[in-house]
């Protein structure tokens, strides 16, 4: 038994290394601990910065919608394009009817007159109704034996020429000074007269309530006589001189009409790309077949 040696039995030296073993293991315990909660602590903060940052984003995405729609000012009903009226919502036919009994130089003085006419639904009007800016003549009252006569005489009398304003008379409506004045001057010149209320909205710089301003005062009553376009004849350069067309418009025009033989309707000429197709109601006026 005396020789029998006990494994559990360390000297001094043996028992001081066991010591430092034990406290390196607990220490390397404790360093992993809390290495681990500052992960998690780290990925919930990172969580709910991610959160708070995306509500951030979510906002300003909004509020870029908001800036970025267009803004509509009010107008007078009367003188909705083809182009307006699609980007109000109404319908060909809506619009139509509307183009039709404006062509017999009569007028609507009313959101509900314009309903009557156009056939635009309940909802519609609702929507459009508010912008509608009549002019103050349209909203006062009248003696109903004389209304009928009294509109025939604003028909007639209340408006100038707009193809014989002055640029000084031009100038007396707000929002006209003397480089838009001259401009709406010069665009008439270069059309050889306005051939329609519309091609106002076609000069550079006028914004829409300003021509909704000028067209109170001015309409056009005498339309010039020009010289008609042929469309299937016309060279490249004859094509140029209209306003509304361009030197490289003019060479796509005359390439389509080289390749279909001859252009049968005017409103062909939407299907060449880059056709300002908004305008071709006015563009038709200058153009024969």
């Amino acid at each position: 038994m005396k020789s029998f040696k006990s494994h559990f039995k360390f000297n001094k030296q043996e028992r001081s290394g066991i010591f430092f073993l034990l406290v390196i293991i607990f220490s390397l315990q404790l360093i992993y601990m809390m290495f681990r909660n500052e992960v998690v602590y780290s990925s919930e903060a990172s969580l709910a910065l991610d959160t708070e940052a995306q509500k951030l984003l979510d906002s300003i995405r909004e509020q870029s919608k908001l800036e970025e729609s267009p803004k509509v000012y009010p107008f007078n009903p009367n003188f909705i394009t083809d182009y307006k009226g699609y980007t109000l919502g109404m319908s060909n036919e809506e619009i139509d009817r509307l183009h039709l009994f404006r062509s017999e130089n009569r007028w609507v003085y009313s959101a509900k007159e314009f309903q009557q006419l156009t056939l635009i639904s309940d909802s519609l009007l609702q929507i459009l109704a508010p912008l509608f800016k009549f002019p103050e003549w349209a909203n006062r009252p009248k003696n109903k034996k004389k209304e009928r006569s009294e509109k025939l005489v604003v028909a007639a009398v209340e408006h100038k020429d707009l193809n014989q304003a002055t640029s000084e008379e031009l100038k007396d409506i707000y929002g006209i000074g003397d480089k838009l004045s001259a401009r709406i001057v010069k665009f008439r010149n270069r059309l050889g007269g306005f051939m329609v209320n519309e091609q106002l909205y076609d000069v550079y710089g006028l914004e829409e309530e300003v021509v909704l301003r000028i067209l109170e005062e001015f309409q056009v009553k005498v339309q010039p006589a020009i010289e008609m376009i042929n469309i299937n004849s016309a060279t490249r350069r004859e094509m140029e001189q209209l306003i509304y067309i361009n030197q490289n418009l003019a060479i796509q025009i005359v390439t389509y009409r080289d390749s279909v033989g001859i252009i049968r309707s005017i409103n062909e000429l939407t299907k060449i790309e880059d056709f300002p197709a908004n305008k071709i109601d006015r563009i038709k006026l200058y153009l024969s077949l």
